[in-house]
């Protein structure tokens, strides 16, 4: 464990480091392509860093932050666009460039507001009435995300004490049914992605002074794909692939196939670079080779969400499931092609063990420091 944390020190002091460079960069070269040759190597380093970790807690989250999140951020910010160049670019801070950079978080617009107009939910680039990565269009009225002060303390304290409570569970995991025990780690997933999230947005408010959007919003409420994967589930994800791969190839297709049907290659090109992530922070994980079930998981959900963009399109708002029905299938899709596709690539690497003895081994370290100070 020792070893493993001084890895993730250094991991994330060439992080840092990295984004001043970043950051004088930025300052020195105006937007276009010689700004993108400069970043190029910290993009290349990032891609790099995660294999000097091996444990899944910190493996994970690094080539999340890093490899992801960060790297699409500096391809954006080479030309001028996404979070790190804001219409106030000029006058940014160099806290604020590190902590947007580096920290899975989409900064509210307008703030410091003192009372949220009631269509502020709707993100930056949408109208009230068309969205079609995020499922907001005639057909699917939008669900209002939460303003600052809505999620209260009490819905984390739940899930972290659910988290507990499914770290004793897997003691008894002998005498689990598979695919009860299967959807156990798919709540597990949910609640570490969304507590760890949660923590980043609450140091980015501490440190920085910023008020973030939530990152998720309730998945399991979902009525369809459109709204699962564009409202509610990792929104971080959806905010940092829309400008990077959903709008310039919907602004492509709308010349080839016509802004008609332009979302859906955008939908399916989305979908396919989100694949292509995931395989490699699979790989991060596991140090295996890929088998392309991770891609197969996400090429389906794409394809799926084209057919539900075409039938909601051609229906045209004359007939709707009701959401009790539409919400029902839709858990159900998405529970029963991660049982498919999805966990079974997690069970390659053996890393539910491996979580738990990380898990051990974090609480032994914790003891050892408590006694010394003790005694």
């Amino acid at each position: 464990m020792e070893e493993e944390l001084s890895n993730l020190i250094k991991v994330w002091l060439s992080v840092l480091v990295s984004l001043c460079y970043c950051y004088a960069t930025g300052k020195a070269i105006s937007k276009g392509p010689l700004r993108l040759i400069f970043l190029l190597p910290v993009v290349c380093l990032f891609l790099y860093l995660p294999l000097k970790l091996h444990s899944l807690t910190f493996n994970g989250l690094t080539a999340f932050l890093v490899t992801w999140l960060a790297n699409f951020k500096l391809l954006l910010f080479a030309f001028g666009k996404g979070p790190l160049a804001s219409p106030d670019s000029q006058s940014i801070s160099l806290g604020r460039f590190v902590g947007v950079a580096c920290l899975p978080i989409k900064i509210q617009q307008n703030q410091p507001p003192l009372k949220k107009p009631k269509e502020s939910h709707y993100r930056e680039g949408q109208s009230p009435s068309k969205s079609h990565l995020n499922g907001q269009n005639k057909e699917t009225p939008s669900a209002k995300m939460p303003e600052k002060g809505q999620v209260p303390l009490m819905n984390y304290a739940i899930k972290a004490l659910l988290l507990a409570l499914l770290l004793r569970v897997y003691d008894y995991s002998d005498s689990i049914h598979p695919k009860v025990l299967f959807g156990l780690y798919c709540f597990h997933i949910y609640f570490f992605l969304e507590l760890s999230l949660a923590v980043m947005a609450a140091l980015a408010r501490a440190l920085l002074g910023l008020e973030v959007e939530p990152q998720f919003s309730e998945p399991y409420l979902s009525s369809s794909l459109q709204d699962f994967w564009g409202k509610r589930w990792n929104l971080m994800v959806t905010s940092i692939l829309r400008p990077t791969v959903y709008e310039p190839t919907l602004n492509f297709a709308k010349y080839t196939v016509g802004r008609k049907w332009a979302p859906i290659p955008a939908v399916m090109a989305t979908f396919m670079v989100s694949a292509l992530m995931h395989e490699l922070l699979f790989y991060y994980l596991g140090r295996l080779r890929p088998n392309w079930k991770v891609t197969a998981f996400f090429v389906l959900h794409g394809l799926c969400l084209t057919i539900e963009i075409v039938l909601k399109k051609a229906i045209g708002g004359r007939w709707r499931l009701p959401r009790l029905v539409s919400g029902a299938l839709t858990v159900v899709f998405v529970f029963s092609t991660c049982f498919w596709l999805f966990i079974p690539q997690f069970l390659r690497f053996e890393a539910d063990v491996r979580m738990l003895e990380e898990y051990a081994a974090v609480g032994a370290f914790v003891r050892n420091i408590i006694n010394s100070f003790l005694h």
